[in-house]
Parts: C-alpha cells; sequence; structure tokens
C-alpha cells in the first residue's frame, strides 16, 4: 500500500523553507563537536520562532523551549542529532558537502530539520499544556554526544518528564514508520586482546610460542560465543576487524594484538559475552604456552523503548499515515545510537522513519546517501501530532 505524504502540520512555503534549510546543512556538514556552524543555526531560527534558547550544553548542544497555551500538561522533549560522519562524499548535487572528507551520510541533517519544522509549526499554534523542549544534540556519531549534554546538566536544567527521538531508515518506504515495544538498536563495545608468546626463526617453532597460532585459535573460539551462549532467539555480535602482528616474512612475532567489537540488545547479554570472551582468551593462550587479556573499552549502551511510550508512538503515527504503513515491532537494528543515555533517564521512544525503499535510497553511511525531502513535512507533522497527543 503507498503511505499518504500529505503533511498535516506543515504548509507547502514551511515544506520549502525546510527543504532550503536541510540542504544549506548537508552542504555544510560539521562532525563531532565542531557544530559550531550548524548550531548557531539552529539556535538563530527557535528565536526567530520565539521560543526561548539556551546554548553550549555539553559543547554546541542547543535546547529550545516552548510553552503551550493551556495550563497544566507534561513537559516532553524532541531530541534530533546535528552532526555529520567523517566521510568523503560522492555525490554530485549541488547541495554536496563542501567540507572533504566530512558528510552528512547518516540525515542528521534531515532529522534537525524536521524537528525545526515542527518548532515552527508548534511555535505558530501553541495551543497545548505543559511544554516542549526540542533538543539538537551534538556528537551521535562515536562521540556520545547525548552523554555529554545529559553530564552537562540536561535532565537537572529542564524539567523533562518524558524524551522522543527519531531516525529515517532506508529500505522502509517513504511515508511509512516502524516503532520497537522494546530493543530498538545495540550496545556496542570495542576490545583489544594482546597475545604474547615467544618470538624468534620462523624456520625453528619448536623453539617459540607463536601468538598468530594463538591469536587464530582464538578468532575461531570467539563465534562460538554466541553460538553456545545465547539463546537461539536471542541476538548478539562479535566481530574482529582488525589484527596486527609481525614484521617480516621469517620472524614470528613475540606479540600480535587483535581488535573487535561486541553488540547486544541489553545488558545481561552484554556482561555475558564479556565474561565468555575474557575467559576464551586467557585459558586459549594458556593452552598454547602464551599469556593473553583483555581490555574492554565501553560503548553506547542498547537503545530499549518503554512499552507505553512506543504505544503512544504507534498510535500516533498510525493517525498520520495508517495502520498499514507502520510496522509494528519489528527487528532491532545491531547498529547502536547514543539516545540510548537519554532513555536510561526518562521514559520514552526512539522510532525510525521510512527513507525510501532500496530502489530509490542509498544506506546510511554510504557515500551516496541523501536525505529523502518528501518526508521533512512528514517528520515534522509526526513531531506536531506527537506533542498534541502528549501535551492535550
Amino acid at each position: 500500500m503507498t503511505a499518504r505524504l500529505t503533511p498535516v502540520a506543515t504548509d507547502a512555503e514551511l515544506h520549502q523553507q525546510m527543504q532550503q534549510w536541510r540542504r544549506d546543512i548537508h552542504k555544510h556538514p560539521e562532525t563531532a563537536y565542531e557544530e559550531f556552524r550548524t548550531s548557531e543555526f539552529v539556535a538563530e531560527q527557535l528565536r526567530q520562532f520565539g521560543l526561548d534558547v539556551h546554548t553550549e550544553i555539553g559543547g554546541t548542544g542547543v535546547v529550545g523551549v516552548l510553552q503551550g497555551k493551556q495550563p497544566g500538561g507534561k513537559h516532553i522533549a524532541l531530541r534530533a542529532d546535528m552532526d555529520a560522519l567523517p566521510l568523503t562524499e560522492l555525490n554530485t548535487f549541488d547541495h554536496a558537502s563542501c567540507h572533504h572528507g566530512k558528510m552528512h551520510g547518516c540525515g542528521h541533517d534531515g532529522h534537525t530539520t524536521m524537528l525545526l519544522g515542527a518548532a515552527a509549526a508548534l511555535a505558530a499554534n501553541p495551543d497545548f499544556a505543559g511544554a516542549v523542549y526540542f533538543i539538537f544534540q551534538p556528537a551521535e556519531e562515536m562521540w556520545a554526544g547525548a552523554k555529554r549534554m545529559i553530564d552537562d546538566g540536561l535532565f537537572t536544567r529542564f524539567p523533562i518528564e518524558e524524551v522522543y527521538g527519531m531516525h529515517n531508515w532506508p529500505g522502509i518506504p517513504a511515508g511509512h514508520f516502524a516503532v520497537h515495544p522494546g530493543a530498538v538498536m545495540a550496545s556496542t563495545d570495542s576490545f583489544d586482546i594482546e597475545i604474547t608468546g615467544k618470538g624468534g626463526h620462523a624456520a625453528m617453532p619448536d623453539t617459540l610460542t607463536d601468538p598468530v597460532l594463538v591469536a587464530g585459535h582464538i578468532i575461531s573460539g570467539t563465534q562460538s560465543i554466541i553460538a553456545r551462549n545465547l539463546r537461539p532467539v536471542d541476538s548478539g555480535v562479535i566481530s574482529i576487524t582488525r589484527m596486527v602482528g609481525g614484521s617480516a616474512y621469517n620472524v614470528i612475532p613475540e606479540t600480535v594484538t587483535l581488535h573487535g567489537t561486541i553488540r547486544t540488545l541489553n545488558e545481561a547479554q552484554r556482561s555475558l559475552i564479556k565474561q565468555r570472551l575474557q575467559i576464551l582468551v586467557e585459558h586459549t593462550a594458556q593452552a598454547y604456552g602464551a599469556t593473553a587479556g583483555v581490555k574492554f573499552t565501553p560503548g553506547y549502551p542498547a537503545t530499549i523503548n518503554r512499552p507505553a511510550n512506543a504505544q503512544t508512538c504507534y498510535q500516533v503515527t498510525m493517525e498520520l499515515v495508517g495502520e498499514a504503513c507502520v510496522e509494528w515491532n519489528p527487528p532491532p537494528s545491531m547498529g547502536a545510537e547514543d539516545f540510548a543515555y537519554m532513555l536510561q533517564q526518562r521514559p520514552g521512544a526512539y522510532i525510525w522513519i521510512g527513507n525510501g525503499d532500496a530502489d530509490e535510497s542509498h544506506p546510511l553511511h554510504n557515500p551516496h546517501y541523501d536525505f529523502n525531502d518528501r518526508i521533512l513535512p512528514l517528520g515534522a507533522s509526526y513531531w506536531v501530532r506527537l506533542v498534541q497527543h502528549l501535551c492535550a
């Protein structure tokens, strides 16, 4: 079924303005904690709409506050991310990146624009109760801007009761949404394994302890951790992505290092996999006469929706585009998202909006990706409808 793309909260003039905003942001991408131009632009637009604007939260973060005209009501937050990727764009259209090696390859330009459009629409007609906090966050890509905003007092400076986020999703048709009642995206942790043996001449392996051999067994063994420790219906990923060791054809090295990531959908699985990996590494090395250890670097936690809040989002999206165009409880992604930190602090939900099916949309983080401007008014309309629903 083809979804309706008729905006309910944005007129044609605002849609055109949103497209201009989005393409300007796309053309001038800024990576983590360097979103100076973007945050200044966002803050200026919010001021023009009449919002109370707070800047430099968590570095380059911006929060705009809009009070409703009706008494009482909830205090809810809507969040968009602003940062670009360290990626060289291969598109050639007029709004392609003018900063070599930086690109809006994940759609944060569109996320920022949709939230700005919603702020404009709600400021023009603030006929709701309570208050809305428009959060424009830096550094979602790898650098935990959400956590930094929280550490800088996001939830103590502003009396936020619930928090909501949204991400565009290539592969989902434009005009469609997807809502998860629980896990949306995975946690991510990186690890470094150092294996120490006894190096020497490659022609005399009997006099040495070969750390390359140990590394090979560890690499193979890690694949059993998911298969034999998680339930078949659960999801987890261990990926060894880098191996470093040796410098010559005829020398067995003293040390070998392995590097990789772990992704899971809940904290119990996260803890179990780390424990099993550490045991596997240490005992495999010991079995071959070597020593080895693992250093874990924590990444983002899993993004977990509260079921009641997700149900609210599901209801709002169904009212907006029709039941046939909203997928309830799709499989979660094993990618990661730092909105998870906000959901650990407050109830809320994170949903996906379709950016276009595979025939019209490049995947996220692809150098040919571009946000679909056709969905800008729909995304803004979702935010407006959500506010109207929660702050009635």
